[in-house]
């Protein structure tokens, strides 16, 4: 005796039960009534039919617990440095009072303002002594050979 399975519920088909239908391109399939014949000609999805076997298994019903139960691996946590500094500054750094490290702030702040001023001067110094351009200057419409304009005096 051969048991056939139902192409939409998925119960079993005793002999001289149920029906097939072959398609277009020559896959057959069962059924083991008239209701799971009628709703696959529905287009119905038998995931979403709450008696079918597919449904039982996407919806997880009746699985026993053991099988079910899976262990969950917990993640160990390491204390690792970061490239360029070791774990114990930063363990340092994160063990600081925050004045201490407002003060640290602070410092470094004043320290690139110092560094910005000096560059400052450093470039108007360059400026200065460089030799100034005490010629007629030209726009570039000029300095291509453009005719120059004769300056209004009637102001």
């Amino acid at each position: 005796m051969k048991l056939e399975i139902c192409s939409f519920s998925g119960y079993k088909i005793y002999p001289s039960r149920g029906r097939v239908f072959i398609r277009g391109d020559s896959k057959t399939f069962r059924f083991l009534s008239s209701k799971t014949n009628s709703l696959f000609d529905q287009d119905k999805n038998p995931r979403k039919i709450a008696w079918t076997r597919l449904y039982r298994k996407v919806h997880r019903k009746g699985i026993k617990e053991e099988t079910s139960k899976k262990r969950t691996r917990r993640a160990v946590k390491y204390n690792r440095a970061v490239v360029g500094v070791s774990w114990e500054a930063i363990n340092a750094r994160r063990n600081e009072k925050t004045d201490v490290r407002a003060a640290a702030r602070a410092e470094a702040v004043a320290k690139a303002k110092e560094q910005r001023k000096a560059e400052a001067a450093k470039k108007k110094a360059e400026r200065a002594s460089a030799p100034s351009a005490t010629t007629q200057k030209f726009s570039k419409q000029q300095a291509r050979g453009a005719a120059v304009k004769p300056k209004p005096t009637s102001r």
